[in-house]
Protein backbone atom coordinates (compact mmCIF):
# COMPACT_ATOMS: atom_id res chain seq x y z
CA UNK A 1 0.00 0.00 0.00
CA UNK A 2 1.33 3.61 -0.77
CA UNK A 3 2.45 6.30 1.98
CA UNK A 4 -0.39 8.90 2.61
CA UNK A 5 -0.95 11.58 0.84
CA UNK A 6 -1.25 15.11 2.12
CA UNK A 7 -4.48 16.16 1.74
CA UNK A 8 -4.48 20.01 0.19
CA UNK A 9 -7.02 21.60 -1.72
CA UNK A 10 -6.05 24.09 -4.56
CA UNK A 11 -7.66 27.02 -6.41
CA UNK A 12 -8.08 25.01 -9.69
CA UNK A 13 -10.18 21.59 -11.01
CA UNK A 14 -7.86 19.15 -9.79
CA UNK A 15 -5.50 18.20 -12.98
CA UNK A 16 -7.12 21.12 -14.94
CA UNK A 17 -10.82 19.43 -15.87
CA UNK A 18 -13.39 21.78 -16.72
CA UNK A 19 -17.17 21.31 -18.06
CA UNK A 20 -19.20 23.29 -20.13
CA UNK A 21 -22.99 23.24 -19.76
CA UNK A 22 -24.54 21.83 -23.23
CA UNK A 23 -28.12 21.25 -22.92
CA UNK A 24 -30.82 21.50 -19.89
CA UNK A 25 -33.95 19.99 -19.68
CA UNK A 26 -36.65 20.35 -17.49
CA UNK A 27 -39.75 17.42 -17.99
CA UNK A 28 -42.62 16.95 -15.54
CA UNK A 29 -42.96 12.95 -14.34
CA UNK A 30 -40.58 10.54 -12.55
CA UNK A 31 -37.03 9.63 -12.54
CA UNK A 32 -35.82 7.12 -14.70
CA UNK A 33 -33.74 5.66 -11.98
CA UNK A 34 -33.94 3.80 -8.50
CA UNK A 35 -33.37 6.13 -5.72
CA UNK A 36 -30.14 5.53 -3.87
CA UNK A 37 -28.97 3.88 -2.22
CA UNK A 38 -31.13 1.46 -4.08
CA UNK A 39 -29.12 0.57 -7.02
CA UNK A 40 -30.55 -2.18 -9.24
CA UNK A 41 -28.74 -5.09 -10.37
CA UNK A 42 -28.02 -5.30 -13.78
CA UNK A 43 -30.54 -6.25 -16.95
CA UNK A 44 -31.33 -10.29 -16.61
CA UNK A 45 -28.28 -11.83 -18.83
CA UNK A 46 -25.74 -9.13 -18.28
CA UNK A 47 -22.65 -10.27 -16.46
CA UNK A 48 -22.41 -9.49 -12.98
CA UNK A 49 -18.71 -9.48 -13.36
CA UNK A 50 -16.23 -10.28 -15.81
CA UNK A 51 -12.07 -12.02 -15.70
CA UNK A 52 -10.54 -13.12 -19.00
CA UNK A 53 -13.30 -15.71 -20.68
CA UNK A 54 -14.89 -16.18 -17.47
CA UNK A 55 -18.82 -14.59 -16.43
CA UNK A 56 -20.41 -14.46 -13.29
CA UNK A 57 -24.18 -14.86 -13.22
CA UNK A 58 -26.93 -14.34 -11.23
CA UNK A 59 -30.52 -14.62 -10.97
CA UNK A 60 -32.41 -15.30 -8.03
CA UNK A 61 -31.62 -18.43 -6.35
CA UNK A 62 -28.41 -19.05 -8.57
CA UNK A 63 -25.41 -17.64 -9.15
CA UNK A 64 -23.17 -19.40 -12.34
CA UNK A 65 -19.72 -19.20 -14.12
CA UNK A 66 -20.08 -19.20 -17.38
CA UNK A 67 -17.00 -19.72 -20.08
CA UNK A 68 -16.80 -17.91 -23.76
CA UNK A 69 -18.26 -20.81 -25.17
CA UNK A 70 -21.09 -20.31 -23.31
CA UNK A 71 -20.45 -23.66 -20.97
CA UNK A 72 -21.51 -23.67 -17.85
CA UNK A 73 -18.41 -24.12 -15.19
CA UNK A 74 -20.06 -24.20 -11.92
CA UNK A 75 -23.51 -22.99 -10.32
CA UNK A 76 -24.19 -22.65 -7.03
CA UNK A 77 -27.36 -22.43 -5.09
CA UNK A 78 -28.32 -19.51 -2.88
CA UNK A 79 -31.19 -17.96 -0.92
CA UNK A 80 -31.16 -14.60 -2.28
CA UNK A 81 -31.14 -12.74 -5.75
CA UNK A 82 -27.50 -11.75 -6.32
CA UNK A 83 -26.94 -8.05 -7.48
CA UNK A 84 -22.98 -7.78 -7.97
CA UNK A 85 -19.92 -9.46 -7.83
CA UNK A 86 -16.19 -8.51 -7.83
CA UNK A 87 -13.42 -10.91 -8.85
CA UNK A 88 -9.83 -11.05 -7.41
CA UNK A 89 -7.25 -13.45 -7.23
CA UNK A 90 -9.14 -16.66 -7.90
CA UNK A 91 -11.95 -15.68 -5.82
CA UNK A 92 -15.34 -14.10 -6.17
CA UNK A 93 -17.61 -12.18 -4.06
CA UNK A 94 -21.25 -12.12 -5.10
CA UNK A 95 -23.52 -9.40 -2.63
CA UNK A 96 -27.25 -10.61 -2.58
CA UNK A 97 -30.88 -8.99 -1.79
CA UNK A 98 -33.11 -11.19 0.70
CA UNK A 99 -35.81 -12.40 -1.08
CA UNK A 100 -38.12 -11.82 2.21
CA UNK A 101 -38.21 -8.94 3.63
CA UNK A 102 -36.58 -8.38 7.50
CA UNK A 103 -34.97 -5.69 9.23
CA UNK A 104 -32.44 -4.84 7.47
CA UNK A 105 -35.31 -4.72 4.70
CA UNK A 106 -33.27 -6.81 1.57
CA UNK A 107 -30.11 -6.98 2.80
CA UNK A 108 -28.93 -10.57 1.64
CA UNK A 109 -25.78 -12.82 2.57
CA UNK A 110 -22.18 -11.39 0.84
CA UNK A 111 -21.14 -15.22 -0.61
CA UNK A 112 -17.32 -15.60 -1.22
CA UNK A 113 -16.99 -18.17 -3.75
CA UNK A 114 -14.19 -20.18 -5.43
CA UNK A 115 -14.07 -18.74 -8.58
CA UNK A 116 -12.88 -21.86 -10.64
CA UNK A 117 -15.55 -24.32 -9.09
CA UNK A 118 -18.11 -22.17 -7.06
CA UNK A 119 -17.13 -23.83 -3.94
CA UNK A 120 -18.22 -21.52 -1.32
CA UNK A 121 -15.05 -19.90 1.15
CA UNK A 122 -17.14 -17.58 3.57
CA UNK A 123 -20.82 -16.36 4.34
CA UNK A 124 -20.62 -12.60 4.83
CA UNK A 125 -22.78 -9.74 6.03
CA UNK A 126 -21.95 -6.55 3.72
CA UNK A 127 -24.54 -4.06 1.43
CA UNK A 128 -21.74 -2.74 -1.52
CA UNK A 129 -18.49 -4.58 -2.00
CA UNK A 130 -15.32 -3.86 -3.85
CA UNK A 131 -12.21 -5.59 -5.21
CA UNK A 132 -8.40 -5.31 -4.05
CA UNK A 133 -5.17 -7.10 -5.65
CA UNK A 134 -4.41 -10.93 -4.38
CA UNK A 135 -7.84 -12.63 -3.54
CA UNK A 136 -8.73 -9.20 -1.04
CA UNK A 137 -11.72 -7.44 -0.69
CA UNK A 138 -14.08 -4.97 0.84
CA UNK A 139 -17.15 -5.35 2.13
CA UNK A 140 -19.50 -2.40 3.42
CA UNK A 141 -22.68 -1.93 5.61
CA UNK A 142 -24.17 1.25 6.85
CA UNK A 143 -27.39 1.76 9.14
CA UNK A 144 -28.60 0.57 12.92
CA UNK A 145 -25.20 2.05 14.38
CA UNK A 146 -23.17 0.17 11.34
CA UNK A 147 -21.11 2.76 9.32
CA UNK A 148 -18.47 0.52 8.60
CA UNK A 149 -15.37 -1.07 5.42
CA UNK A 150 -14.19 -4.62 6.28
CA UNK A 151 -11.14 -5.89 4.36
CA UNK A 152 -11.12 -9.82 4.16
CA UNK A 153 -8.65 -11.83 2.23
CA UNK A 154 -8.98 -14.79 0.30
CA UNK A 155 -10.31 -17.34 2.98
CA UNK A 156 -12.77 -14.63 4.44
CA UNK A 157 -10.57 -13.76 7.39
CA UNK A 158 -10.61 -10.41 8.41
CA UNK A 159 -7.71 -8.37 7.64
CA UNK A 160 -8.28 -5.02 8.58
CA UNK A 161 -11.94 -2.32 9.26
CA UNK A 162 -12.67 0.76 9.10
CA UNK A 163 -15.29 3.41 10.82
CA UNK A 164 -16.57 4.62 6.73
CA UNK A 165 -18.89 3.25 4.35
CA UNK A 166 -19.87 4.60 0.53
CA UNK A 167 -18.69 3.89 -2.98
CA UNK A 168 -14.99 2.29 -2.92
CA UNK A 169 -12.21 3.56 -5.81
CA UNK A 170 -9.88 1.06 -5.86
CA UNK A 171 -6.39 1.72 -7.16
CA UNK A 172 -3.45 1.87 -5.73
CA UNK A 173 -5.18 2.80 -2.81
CA UNK A 174 -9.04 3.36 -1.37
CA UNK A 175 -10.98 6.22 -1.28
CA UNK A 176 -14.78 6.51 -0.66
CA UNK A 177 -17.09 9.02 -1.37
CA UNK A 178 -19.45 8.39 1.99
CA UNK A 179 -23.24 8.26 2.08
CA UNK A 180 -24.34 8.16 5.87
CA UNK A 181 -27.73 8.95 4.88
CA UNK A 182 -27.92 11.49 8.28
CA UNK A 183 -29.08 15.10 7.99
CA UNK A 184 -27.09 16.93 8.58
CA UNK A 185 -24.56 13.91 7.22
CA UNK A 186 -21.12 13.84 7.99
CA UNK A 187 -20.02 12.51 5.36
CA UNK A 188 -16.83 13.22 3.28
CA UNK A 189 -14.51 11.84 0.12
CA UNK A 190 -11.86 10.03 2.53
CA UNK A 191 -8.47 7.54 2.01
CA UNK A 192 -8.83 4.08 4.09
CA UNK A 193 -5.43 3.79 5.00
CA UNK A 194 -3.42 0.79 6.78
CA UNK A 195 -4.54 -0.59 10.24
CA UNK A 196 -8.14 1.05 10.69
CA UNK A 197 -6.67 4.89 9.88
CA UNK A 198 -8.84 7.67 7.98
CA UNK A 199 -7.30 10.45 6.04
CA UNK A 200 -10.18 12.89 5.52
CA UNK A 201 -11.19 14.73 2.54
CA UNK A 202 -13.64 17.22 1.34
CA UNK A 203 -17.08 17.45 3.70
CA UNK A 204 -20.59 17.00 1.37
CA UNK A 205 -23.49 18.65 1.49
CA UNK A 206 -25.40 15.19 0.20
CA UNK A 207 -25.51 12.36 2.32
CA UNK A 208 -26.75 9.86 -0.45
CA UNK A 209 -24.75 11.10 -3.62
CA UNK A 210 -24.92 8.42 -6.59
CA UNK A 211 -21.75 6.75 -7.64
CA UNK A 212 -18.90 8.84 -8.60
CA UNK A 213 -17.28 9.11 -12.28
CA UNK A 214 -13.64 8.51 -12.10
CA UNK A 215 -11.92 9.65 -15.12
CA UNK A 216 -8.42 8.49 -16.09
CA UNK A 217 -6.44 10.59 -13.95
CA UNK A 218 -7.93 9.51 -10.83
CA UNK A 219 -9.90 12.75 -10.38
CA UNK A 220 -13.44 11.98 -8.64
CA UNK A 221 -16.65 13.55 -10.44
CA UNK A 222 -19.31 13.78 -7.39
CA UNK A 223 -22.82 14.66 -7.46
CA UNK A 224 -23.39 16.72 -4.48
CA UNK A 225 -26.18 18.68 -3.65
CA UNK A 226 -27.34 19.71 -7.21
CA UNK A 227 -23.16 20.67 -7.12
CA UNK A 228 -20.52 18.87 -9.58
CA UNK A 229 -17.56 18.64 -7.69
CA UNK A 230 -14.10 16.92 -9.26
CA UNK A 231 -11.54 15.54 -5.93
CA UNK A 232 -8.14 14.38 -6.85
CA UNK A 233 -6.24 11.94 -5.89
CA UNK A 234 -5.13 14.09 -2.87
CA UNK A 235 -8.45 14.74 -1.55
CA UNK A 236 -8.10 18.41 -3.37
CA UNK A 237 -11.43 19.45 -4.66
CA UNK A 238 -13.16 22.43 -6.30
CA UNK A 239 -16.64 22.90 -7.60
CA UNK A 240 -17.27 22.52 -11.36
CA UNK A 241 -20.92 23.36 -11.98
CA UNK A 242 -23.32 24.82 -9.74
CA UNK A 243 -26.24 23.26 -11.48
CA UNK A 244 -29.07 23.76 -9.09
CA UNK A 245 -27.90 23.71 -5.46
CA UNK A 246 -30.34 22.22 -3.43
CA UNK A 247 -30.66 23.61 0.50
CA UNK A 248 -30.13 20.28 2.78
CA UNK A 249 -33.15 20.43 4.61
CA UNK A 250 -34.51 19.55 1.58
CA UNK A 251 -32.66 16.73 -0.14
CA UNK A 252 -34.96 13.95 1.42
CA UNK A 253 -37.52 15.02 -1.68
CA UNK A 254 -34.51 14.79 -4.43
CA UNK A 255 -32.69 11.88 -6.12
CA UNK A 256 -30.32 12.33 -8.60
CA UNK A 257 -27.88 10.11 -10.99
CA UNK A 258 -24.28 11.19 -12.80
CA UNK A 259 -23.23 9.72 -16.26
CA UNK A 260 -20.09 9.58 -18.51
CA UNK A 261 -20.97 9.13 -21.93
CA UNK A 262 -17.97 8.91 -24.07
CA UNK A 263 -14.86 10.75 -23.53
CA UNK A 264 -15.90 14.07 -23.38
CA UNK A 265 -20.04 14.06 -22.03
CA UNK A 266 -21.72 13.31 -18.74
CA UNK A 267 -25.17 13.90 -17.93
CA UNK A 268 -26.49 14.90 -14.94
CA UNK A 269 -30.38 13.83 -13.67
CA UNK A 270 -32.07 15.69 -11.10
CA UNK A 271 -35.43 14.67 -9.84
CA UNK A 272 -37.61 16.43 -6.98
CA UNK A 273 -40.59 14.70 -5.84
CA UNK A 274 -43.72 17.30 -5.02
CA UNK A 275 -43.84 18.34 -1.39
CA UNK A 276 -47.47 17.39 -1.66
CA UNK A 277 -47.65 14.48 -4.02
CA UNK A 278 -45.32 11.39 -3.52
CA UNK A 279 -46.03 10.47 -7.17
CA UNK A 280 -45.23 13.65 -8.92
CA UNK A 281 -41.79 14.66 -9.92
CA UNK A 282 -40.01 17.10 -11.75
CA UNK A 283 -36.95 16.62 -13.24
CA UNK A 284 -34.25 18.50 -14.78
CA UNK A 285 -31.60 17.16 -17.35
CA UNK A 286 -28.06 18.13 -18.07
CA UNK A 287 -25.59 17.34 -20.86
CA UNK A 288 -22.12 18.60 -20.07
CA UNK A 289 -19.05 19.15 -22.32
CA UNK A 290 -15.74 17.71 -20.43
CA UNK A 291 -12.12 18.42 -21.18
CA UNK A 292 -9.08 18.46 -19.63
CA UNK A 293 -6.63 21.37 -20.11
CA UNK A 294 -3.27 20.48 -18.97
Amino acid sequence: MPMPEESHRTAGPPAGWRVTVLDHRRSAGPPPYEPPPYEPPPPAGRPLARRDDLRVLGRPGRISCVDATGRTRWTHRCTGRPNAAHISGGRVLVTTDSLEYSAWGHLGPALLLDLADGTPVAELRGERGAARRGGRFLLGLEGYDFFDTWEYDRDGRQVDAWRSYGHYVVGSGVRVVEADRNHPTRSRVVRLLPGGGIERGPLLTDPSTPPPVVLPDGTLLVLDAGVLRAVGRRLDDTVLAELHPIPPDRLYRWTSALRREGDDRLTVTLAERAADDATRYTTHAWTLGLRHDP
